[in-house]
């Protein structure tokens, strides 16, 4: 099996796509209004499903957890330690929740955590080297 892409349980489809869309640059695969929106970052598939909607198509309740949730964690990288730092400020400017301010880490990654709109964990962090090169 290959990974194929991940995602994400919403309530408020229309509000979650506009801030993968426009605050962290996902690209839209779907229209807005579909229960099922196809995202695309860096050639990753990034999936939003609508809670109610999904509960039909599977005929199962799940459980939600509110607010900032701990249970996945999904990271973005950039080249610099400066880019951590201006993406945190921008991303919280444009409605991101702040979690936990860039700082650098005894191992020598810079890092930052924020949430989106539905408290989903989203960490921005570098190495301070270009994506090609870092370690993985």
């Amino acid at each position: 099996m290959r990974l194929d892409g991940f995602g994400l349980f919403v309530n408020d489809m229309a509000k979650m796509i506009r801030f993968y869309r426009d605050v962290l640059g996902f690209e839209i695969k779907e229209t807005e209004d579909t229960s099922n929106v196809y995202l695309v970052k860096d050639g990753t598939l990034f999936l939003l499903y609508g809670r109610d909607d999904f509960e039909k198509m599977t005929g199962h309740r799940y459980e939600y957890v509110k607010g900032l949730n701990g249970h996945s964690e999904l990271a973005l990288y950039v080249d610099t330690f400066e880019e951590v730092d201006s993406a945190f400020k921008r991303v919280v400017e444009s409605g991101a929740i702040a979690v936990m301010e860039p700082k650098l880490e005894p191992w020598g990654q810079k890092t930052c955590y924020i949430a989106d709109p539905e408290g989903n964990l989203i960490e921005i962090g570098s190495w301070n080297k270009p994506y090609e090169i870092k370690d993985l």
